[in-house]
This record gives C-alpha cells, structure tokens and sequence, in this order.
C-alpha cells in the first residue's frame, strides 16, 4: 500500500479529455505535448516514460525541467499513451496533475531523454524510501556487482530528500556528486531497460560510498553487548541488542534517557509477531516504503524492560537500508536465498536516535565522533554526506486509521493540498516538537520533525530546515506566520523576514491543522487539548472549544482553571498539579501529608518534599498563575493517584495512565458544564480518595473525560457538524477513540490528525492556513507586522 493510499485515499490525477483529439480522430498521427506535476523527479520517471513510449510505439521526448516532467509523444492516439501514463506510474511517483496540449506534428523515428532544464522550481523532490525487493535482490545475488553493497539503490528506491541539495532532481545537485560514476555504472545509467537508468544516487563497490567498518564487527559488537552508533538516510542510530537489559540501560545511562521508550529494528514482517501485537493496518504501515516506526501493542517480556518501560506498547520499524538487511544477514549466519531474508527472525536491536541531550540527530561523521564518543562504543559512518538531517517517523494507528506521532524521514516533503492556489507563506511553529511550514501555489511543505527549540544547536538545525526547504521549493514567502508567544524562539525567528509577520493564536492554529489537511475551508467547530499554549489573555491556554474560520477564530469555552504552580515546573512535576487539583477540590490543606508521601514513596530526593508547604501555601494565596490546560489535568490525576510524581519527559505521566486502561468506565456526575466552562472537580475528587486504585482511576479518568468532552460538544454544535480534535492529548489513543465514537453516536463527524501530528509538530501547517486566509485582506507589499 503506496504513501498516500494510507494517509489520504485520494484520486490519481485524471486528464480531461482532448478536444483536439476528438477533432482529429485516430487515423492520423499527432503530437501532444504532456506536463505531469508532483512527486516525478527521483522516481523512474524518464526511464519509465521511455519504456513506456517505446511500448506503445511512439516517437517523441521526456527530460525533466523546474515544472516537473515534460513529456511529447507522437504517433496515433496519443491518448493511449496518457491512459497508460496515468494507469500504470512507477512505484514512487505521486501525479498532482497530467495536462495535455496538441502541438504540431514533428515526423522521426525513436524515443529520447533529453537533458534536465531549470528555471523557476515547481516540482518538489520525493521522500526517502525503504530497499525494494529488486535490489535486495541484487544486495544477495552473489553474480551481481552489487552483491553484499550497503549503498544500492535504484529509481524505485534509497535515499531522496536527505541527499538533495536543489532541484532539479540531477546528481550534481545531490550528495552524490563527490562520486564519478564507473563505466559499468555509468553504463546502467544510461541504458533505458536498465532499473538504475538516470538513478541519481547509483553507486557500486567500485566507485561508491564505503563504510568505516564492516559489517562482521557491526555485530559482533551487539551481541557482546556494545553500543554501536551506525549512520543511516537521515542521520545516526544508536544500536543495541534489545533483549539485553543491562546494555539497554547502560544506553540510558550513557543517553541520559531516564524513561523516554526506544524503539526497536526487526528483520522483516515475519519476525512482527515475536514482539508485538499487529493489526492489519500496522502491518501496511511497518512494510510501506515510508518505513516508519510503528507503535503497537507489545508481547508481554518480548524485550528488555528497559525499552519502553510502564508503556506496553513499543515502537517497531523495518530493516529499511541495505546496511540494515546485511546486519539481520549477518546475525542469522549468513543464511542464503531470498526464502531465508523473509523469515522470521529472534535478532531485534534497539534502533534509536544518536542525539545526545536533546540535541539534534547526529549527520556528519567527524561530528559523530566528536557528540557520540562517550555513548557508543563503535561508530560506523560512510563517506556519502547527509544533506539534511530527518529523524524516523513514528506513526500509531488511531480510529482504524493512521496518526503520526513524529512525521518526517519517508514522509516529507510530501505536499498536502490546499484546495486553491494562495500567496507563497512560511509559517515558523511553536516551541517544543518545531516544525515550519512553507507553502507553494495551492500546496503545503511541512518540515521534518525538529524538536525542541531548547538548544543552540536546534536552533541552528531549524534554521537550517527552513532554508534547506525554500531553497528546493524556491519560494520566497510573502507572509509569515508565527506563535502569538513574543518569546519563542520560533516567533523571534519569523521578525526576521522582511515580509509581514502573522501572530495566530496556539490553539486556533490546531484547530486550523486539522481544518487544512481535511479540506475544510469554512467556520470549523475544534476542541484543542494540549500541554499550554498563549491565550489571547496572555493566560495559559490548554483545553478550549473553539471556532475557527479563515484567520479568524472565537473561544466558545474552556476547562475549569486549575493553578499552575512553579509555571513550567508544573509540566515537569505532576506533584504540583496534585497539589492544586487538592485546592480546587477544597481540601489541600488536609493532603498535603500526603503528596510529601508520595513523593517519598517514588524515592523523589528530599529537595522536592520541601518544596510542598511552600507550594501549598503559594496556591492557597492565589499568587499562582491559572491554567485551562488538558495537559496539566493529566498530570494532576498522576499526581493524585501517586503515578508520576515527576516526568522525565513531556507527556510520560499521561503516557502512563493511558497504559493503565483496558476499558475506560465512565460515571454520571464527574464533570459539570456551566456557561461553557468544563469543571472536572468531581472527578479529581474521586481520584483524590485513598481507596482509588491506580488502574481504577485511570480508567474512570478516561472515561469521565470521553464523558465531559462529549457532553461539551453537545452545547456547540449542530446536528451533523464537523469537529476538528487536534492538541497533543489527541495522540492518546484511549483517549481519540473514545471521543471519536461517542461523538459518531451522537451525530457529529469527528476529524482527527491523519496527515500531520495532532500535537506542535502539526501546528506550523494551521498558522500557514490562517496566514493565507488573512493575507486577501494585506498589501503584501509592506514590511510590517499584521494588527
């Protein structure tokens, strides 16, 4: 199942029928001249065009050009050909359009490719996919000059958007440009019935990258017990054997990783079912040539504790680059046929980002050595250079469907269309899970993941996506649109272009996300649950109702304020949020024994217990600032039940408790709902009780939240209506689906993230939205901020 197929069923590109052709009749011979638009350039177009046309019996031409591919075709019905086109595309191409015109009759024999042209970008370069089974074919045919070659690839497969420094899609602007082709090579690459015919990235032992070490000490090393830090597409993996506990926690250790899950690398989809549970959609996206990694749900001691502690679930992806397929070769012994690489296989390593710190992915080698010289205990890099750095997407199936949790490697930079052609914007995101967005004509270019904007060295990784990415689409933007936060680093970035700037509030910007990716161009109804983001207020903003059209959008109501004590703080330690979940509920006074309790019992250093009369006290003052935040409610009832008393990441105590439910039970009288405010007091009051137990209150948690949530809606929304789901606590998959059926039940028509991230990762595609909703009503010509 192709890309698009899994994450928007759409139509192939169709063209309209040819007045012209109609005219003329088939008897004669006659020259159309056909642009096809999109995802063509890096795919096989040319050869398979060639191959086509030489099928059918056509003179003519293909070369690529700024616009995508140009394409003459003479002969009797050349519309034959377009079918044909349209039917029967390369494996990687993604058609926007195919449009035709006659031109006149040229007369000649024969079929050519012609050189690239450029000008003006409007094409775009595909995403990185996964080996086809053509080339490892060839990786373990020992007749063949690429046998045992962690470099092979061709148009249907291997490296694409990492290596591609500007388009057109031709080696010199690629990394491959440092490598001359050898005569055989060179051979293959312009003979139209060869696979690698104009394969950019086409390489072999003789004239290709090379490794650093080989492949016997790559494993060597995992199953002594090493870390070995290996270069791949878009940057470092960090490899570990997974069933080793002491090695995995020696990662985390090395890592300083306290509890963040890994991920892990199997062999194939054979070897699936030794560790995970997977239903049939997770089993299209782990083999999709995307390559993700796939959360699911986890065999009980499959794995060393230590991967994903508390979760039970784990994220798996595929082998998906020759190196990968030659390490599982190496540690099964070598086995030989194609029969053995399909089996199923007990190797499975931890396959983790080399990013010390939260800083960026690691990409050059001299800096590997340098970042990753205290964490891994081998290093294996190659001399192919990675042109931008793109971490693995992470998917998990929501609703019966799709739903990233991290999108970039294999996905970007997939478009997703706007519906209509509109000023040239980029849009800057938030702060933490950042992403920009760049949109050409009627598409939108939303970056690969880049994280946190916590560091200098992310920022310099952001900065230099964003340039990476108006570079290739060749876009200067005439808007640009940000966080209404000043101080993100994200919005002080946007003031940087001489274009006016756009603040969009956080949260109409997620509503607006979904809003864009399902095509919705008009007043939207949205409820956005996340951690905080910037009320118009300037109030911590994190669990609204909203109204969103165009740029404009209206607050129609928000959870019950709970005090945010220590302001980020809260988001670090779920301690704080007991505490003012106790006074919200009247009785802080009388637990605050308690908290310290728990905080003692979760063997929290005695700093943070002394810290809980004074917070206390801070509450009790009304000196806190207040938040509606979904995220910080999450983190109170952690707090409450003594789960999470203090995160080693963003979002480990919801994680947590959605881990603990099998079956969210709800309950008459856990929630109120009074001139729109969403009071969830009695609930917290329920968690609150001694005798509430941990799986017991996790699941009445998420069922009185489904419970309130959907009881909320009923007081906007009309028989029928759309509500746009979006904010990080949508990636809770309790959570998303059970909102999503009580609100079917109810008769409304639930839209949740498919195409982007519900949490930050998404927000840069809702700001762009609204940018280019506003911008009918600027004169773009003028440098200076919007009112």
């Amino acid at each position: 199942m192709t890309l698009d197929r899994l994450f928007e069923p759409t139509e192939d590109a169709r063209p309209a029928p040819s007045p012209e052709a109609d005219r003329l009749g088939d008897g004669a011979a006659r020259r159309l001249g056909i642009r096809v638009r999109g995802a063509v350039q890096g795919v096989g177009m040319r050869p398979f065009v060639h191959g086509l046309a030489t099928r059918l019996g056509f003179a003519g031409r293909v070369l690529n050009d700024a616009e995508g591919v140009l394409i003459e075709v003479e002969g009797r019905d050349p519309e034959r050909f377009v079918a044909a086109l349209s039917a029967e595309r390369p494996p990687l191409a993604r058609f926007d359009a195919i449009e035709t015109s006659p031109m006149p009759v040229r007369g000649g024999a024969g079929f050519r490719i012609e050189e690239s042209v450029a000008g003006k970008v409007t094409t775009r370069v595909p995403a990185d996919a996964a080996t086809c089974e053509a080339c490892l074919d060839d990786l373990f045919d020992p007749a063949s000059r690429f046998h045992l070659y962690p470099f092979v690839n061709c148009t249907h497969c291997g490296p694409r958007y990492t290596i591609t420094a500007r388009l057109p899609y031709d080696r010199p602007q690629t990394a491959m440009a440092g490598f001359p082709m050898c005569a055989p090579c060179g051979e293959a690459y312009r003979d139209p019935t060869d696979r690698r015919f104009h394969a950019e990235p086409v390489a072999c032992p003789a004239c290709g990258p090379k490794l650093t070490h080989s492949v016997a000490e790559i494993v060597a090393a995992i199953r002594a017990g090493k870390i070995v830090a290996v270069k791949g597409l878009g940057g470092f993996h960090l490899m570990c054997d997974a069933r080793n506990e002491a090695v995995v926690e020696e990662l985390r250790r090395r890592k300083a990783r306290d509890a963040k899950p890994f991920a892990v690398m199997v062999a194939n989809v054979a070897s699936l079912d030794r560790i995970v549970h997977a239903g049939s959609v997770e089993r299209d996206l782990f083999v999709a040539p995307s390559a993700p990694i796939v959360v699911m749900e986890a065999v009980a001691g499959a794995v060393a504790p230590s991967v994903a502690p508390r979760l039970g679930r784990l994220g798996v992806m595929a082998a998906a680059t020759p190196l990968h397929h030659l390490i599982f070769w190496e540690a099964t012994g070598r086995p030989e046929g194609p029969a053995a690489r399909h089996a199923a296989n007990d190797f499975v390593v931890v396959a983790t980002s080399a990013n010390p710190g939260g800083e960026p992915l690691v990409i050059d080698d001299a800096d590997a050595a340098r970042r990753l010289g205290g964490i891994a205990d081998l290093i294996v890099g190659h001399d192919r250079p990675i042109v931008i750095r793109a971490d693995d997407s992470v998917v998990q199936v929501i609703d019966r469907a799709p739903a990233f949790i991290r999108r970039a490697k294999g996905f970007v930079p997939e478009p997703i269309d706007l519906g209509s052609d509109g000023p040239a914007v980029l849009a800057t995101g938030a702060h933490l899970k950042a992403t920009v967005t760049v949109t050409r004509g009627r598409e939108a270019f939303v970056s690969q993941h880049v994280g946190d904007l916590d560091t200098a060295e992310t920022v310099k990784f952001y900065r230099e996506t964003a340039a990476h990415l108006l570079t290739l689409l060749d876009v200067h933007p005439e808007i640009v649109a940000c966080d209404l936060h000043p101080d993100f680093r994200s919005s002080q970035f946007a003031a940087e272009f001489e274009a006016p700037t756009l603040p969009v509030q956080h949260h109409a910007a997620h509503v607006a996300a979904i809003a864009a990716e399902h095509g919705i161009d008009g007043p939207i109804l949205g409820l956005a649950l996340d951690g905080i983001g910037h009320g118009d207020d300037g109030a911590a903003w994190g669990g609204e109702a909203l109204r969103v059209s165009g740029s404009g959008w209206r607050r129609l109501g928000h959870l019950s304020p709970l005090a945010l004590p220590g302001g980020d703080k809260a988001a670090r330690e779920p301690w704080r949020m007991a505490l003012a979940a106790h006074h919200a509920i009247g009785d802080l006074e009388a637990v605050k024994g308690q908290v310290s309790r728990n905080l003692e019992t979760a063997k929290i250093p005695f700093p943070a217990r002394a810290l809980v009369d004074p917070v206390a006290a801070r509450i009790a003052s009304g000196r806190e600032a207040r938040t509606t935040s979904m995220g910080r409610l999450f983190d109170a009832a952690a707090g409450l039940l003594g789960l999470r008393m203090i995160q080693d990441h963003e979002g480990q105590a919801a994680m947590e408790l959605e881990a603990l439910v099998r079956r969210p039970v709800g309950g008459s009288g856990l929630f109120s709902i009074v001139d729109g405010v969403l009071d969830f007091r009695p609930l917290l009051r329920e968690l609150a009780r001694p005798d509430t137990g941990l799986r017991e209150g996790a699941e009445l948690f998420h069922g009185a939240l489904i419970d309130g949530l959907a009881a909320w809606i009923d007081g906007f929304a009309s028989p029928g209506e759309a509500v746009a789901l979006g904010g990080g606590c949508l990636m809770n998959r309790v959570l998303a689906e059970g909102l999503a059926d009580r609100l079917r039940d109810h008769g409304f028509r639930p839209l949740l993230a498919r195409r982007v991230p519900a949490n930050d990762g998404g927000l840069s595609l809702g700001q762009a939205a609204m940018a280019r909703a506003h911008a009918a009503t600027l004169d773009l010509n003028k440098t200076n901020e919007i009112p």
